[in-house]
């Protein structure tokens, strides 16, 4: 069926002839500053790229003059308006006026501080447009004739102002402008910032670190992690090393870190001393550690400590990825009956809400649902965000599982008075109502009549979760 000739789409509107669509757009633009600065910044770029540098520069200067707060129903209208100017620096200026281009990226990374200061988003969508005006940077900055020099010069001044982490990872991607000679200018430069004496600025505007001290750790962790980013660029591991002491270096992230580049290096022992220098206590916060401490151990060539590690780090966390490739490695049949030991594991795992998630990740329904069964008394029924969701994986193969999740979410609600839940619960309790029909043996749990009834004599006054029962 062809599309109606009334559809908004470009076809149509082409029909409709250049000179109507401009006075349309003449008329719609009224009123509409938005509108207006989009239309201008398409005329100036249909001029040349120079005419849109200047449209582009102008508004940036605005918006650094603007102090009005963002509030959050506005960040999608500055950021919409932030988006057109990056683009037009990125594809209407660069290609013909690169330098000019990277300038103009100088300019719109220097308005964050401003943007953020004054705005309300918690989304993150702001800090994404500053994020590609950096990736811009780098893929522009290699045709702008900079100077090494000047380059580092200006990388130094963004590392003093980064407060909100707009220039985050600035050195690496100027250092293949700056080369050798740059980053070497810009490691005394860090250094002597450092050592310099703190003065704090006298306008009250500019005071965001309180006093004194505040300001130097700010001094000195921006001086660590830009002594840090020069290090990998000038491919200097020991430089990169000696920013930690020898307590941060047995931290389980950071052995990670110094593990790895001394890895990539090719000096695998001093990389298998530095990762064991700390161990995991915490697999979620420390799975870099555990990643890393397999690729030395391959390294070295030790595939049996390895295989041992890869289950000792399943056997910690239930991690699936470390499964999987532990039984990649075995011969046919043995992974069968590793796997088998891995569902055994993980049936009497101490948390079982985590139990529960392997396994029903793993697709071991079966497993599954018998914990569910066997453990009721353990699972969490506060765990909305998980648990309906397992129980709706479970309905068809176990019904009486299901049954029981939904059971344990219901009784948290009751117990613990959630009256803001209280309509889920209903439906849950509705959900039970039709697995009921599928259950012919409820191994010793109360059955449905049971428990209604059980429900009705505790709870007898909570109004608003029976009345979403029908």
């Amino acid at each position: 069926m062809a599309a109606s000739k009334k559809t908004l789409n470009a076809a149509n509107l082409e029909q409709l002839g250049a000179k109507r669509l401009a006075e349309l757009l003449t008329e719609i633009s009224k009123g509409d500053a938005a509108a207006k600065r989009k239309l201008r910044l398409e005329l100036a770029g249909n001029l040349s790229p120079k005419e849109a540098a200047k449209e582009v520069r102008k508004r940036l200067n605005s918006i650094a003059r603007s102090r009005s707060f963002i509030d959050w129903h506005k960040v999608r209208d500055v950021g919409t308006d932030l988006e057109a100017q990056l683009n037009a620096i990125s594809k209407t200026v660069a290609p013909k006026e690169p330098a000019e281009a990277f300038d103009l990226l100088k300019k719109f990374l220097s308005l964050a501080e401003n943007i953020f200061e004054r705005s309300d988003d918690g989304s993150g969508y702001l800090g994404s447009i500053f994020d590609q005006a950096r990736e811009d940077m780098a893929a522009i900055a290699p045709n702008a004739n900079l100077n090494p020099i000047d380059t580092a010069d200006y990388v130094l001044t963004c590392i003093k102002d980064n407060g909100y982490g707009e220039y985050d990872g600035l050195i690496s991607i100027l250092a293949p402008i700056m080369k050798e000679g740059g980053l070497k200018h810009l490691k005394k430069s860090v250094l002597d910032w450092g050592k310099e004496a703190i003065s704090m600025p006298d306008d009250e505007r500019d005071f965001r670190y309180y006093d004194e001290d505040t300001y130097k750790r700010y001094r000195d962790d921006h001086v660590k992690y830009a002594l840090q980013e020069i290090a990998d660029a000038q491919g200097d591991v020991d430089g990169f090393i000696a920013q930690y002491t020898e307590d941060n270096q047995t931290v389980p992230v950071i052995a990670a870190e110094i593990a790895d580049r001394l890895l990539n290096a090719g000096r695998i022992d001093e990389a298998w001393t530095a990762i064991n220098k700390a161990e995991s206590s915490n697999p979620y916060i420390w799975s870099e550690w555990e990643h890393t401490r397999i690729k030395v151990l391959e390294a070295k060539g030790d595939i049996d400590e390895v295989q041992k590690f890869r289950w000792s780090c399943f056997e910690r966390s239930l991690s699936a990825e470390h499964l999987k490739a532990y039984l990649k490695q075995l011969p046919d049949f043995d992974d069968l009956e590793a796997e088998e030991k891995a569902f055994e594991y993980a049936y009497n795992y101490k948390h079982p809400l985590q139990a529960l998630s392997f396994l029903l990740d793993w697709g071991k329904l079966d497993y599954a649902a018998k914990f569910v069964i066997e453990r009721c008394e353990e699972l969490d029924g506060d765990r909305w965000e998980f648990l309906p969701s397992a129980a709706q994986t479970l309905e068809e193969k176990s019904p009486l599982a299901a049954m029981v999740i939904y059971r344990t979410m219901i009784d948290y609600n009751l117990e613990h008075n959630k009256n803001t839940r209280y309509k889920h619960s209903g439906k849950h309790l509705m959900n039970c109502y039709s697995l009921a029909t599928m259950i012919e043996d409820y191994q010793g749990l109360p059955s449905h009549e049971e428990y209604v009834q059980g429900l009705q004599k505790k709870y007898p006054r909570r109004d608003s979760f029976w009345r979403h029962v029908q």
